[in-house]
């Protein structure tokens, strides 16, 4: 039996580059989108072409707004119906502004626009999940969920460096950002006691469609030394991060916050 991954947001960037990578690893995937359900259908499709020769990778589509709590336990009885079981979560979903504007003239409504998505939403979709898990490691039916190798349940949230850096023309999505990592160590506390590890991956200067529109800013501050590895980053960096959690690689790590970010953490002179 495939060992199953929920992704948010995996219709396209880094979650379609987390889908791929976990097929390729053996997994079965509910691809969740929120809007773009040609992408989702499209990643679906690729993934299940990219699964490991002999796995019969199964990859299904899931519409639901992680914002919204009926959407976010229809995904959940989605999960439950098309396969019985979560091997891994992960929370990736996420929006920036729809306009970037300056502090002092940003909206109450962007504000809340991204709070319910990028913090609301999966700090929520995982208690859902959690509970789910935590009644599978107790059954330990074959149906059920597992505690033994890539099996043992495991959830990872996507983050960003703008959890610590500050960006005064979208300071509502650091904050967002900055709330959302606090979502790791709370439930890696309250989940370690029932096998779950809890990881948090913290992305720099990703190329996605979402850093589109600054990709001349970043080119410039790239080629300036703003990362020590000088280049941007890709949505299968990210990927191969969050594969190495899947494959069981840290089982005695949780809590844990890995660095995506060609290095931007180091504090240099």
């Amino acid at each position: 039996m495939n060992p199953v991954a929920l992704i948010t947001g995996a219709s396209r960037g880094i979650g379609r580059g987390i889908a791929l990578e976990l097929a390729q690893l053996g997994y079965d995937l509910v691809v969740n989108y929120a809007r773009d359900t040609a992408a989702a259908g499209q990643t679906a499709k690729d993934c299940a072409a990219a699964g490991r020769k002999g796995a019969n990778i199964r990859a299904e589509v899931c519409q639901a707004d992680i914002s919204v709590s009926a959407d976010r336990k229809r995904l959940v009885d989605f999960a439950e119906a098309t396969f019985g079981r979560i091997d891994l979560l992960v929370n990736n979903a996420g929006v920036a502004p729809t306009t970037r504007a300056d502090l002092l003239d940003a909206s109450e409504e962007s504000f809340d626009r991204l709070i319910n998505i990028n913090v609301k939403g999966p700090y929520f979709l995982t208690q859902l999940v959690a509970q789910w898990m935590i009644r599978g490691v107790k059954n330990g039916s074959d149906t059920a969920l597992t505690t033994t190798s890539v099996h043992r349940p495991k959830i990872v949230t996507i983050s960003s460096v703008s959890a610590y850096t500050a960006s005064v023309n979208r300071g509502e999505y650091c904050v967002a950002k900055a709330a959302l990592s606090m979502l790791t160590p709370l439930y890696a506390t309250r989940l370690a006691g029932h096998g779950i590890n809890v990881y948090e991956i913290r992305p720099g200067i990703i190329a996605t469609d979402m850093t589109g529109p600054v990709k001349e800013k970043y080119d410039r501050l790239i080629a300036d030394g703003l990362t020590p590895i000088q280049r941007w980053g890709t949505p299968e960096d990210v990927a191969k991060a969050v594969g190495a959690i899947a494959l069981d690689l840290l089982p005695f790590s949780t809590g844990e916050v890995i660095n995506v970010d060609g290095g931007f953490h180091l504090r240099r002179l």
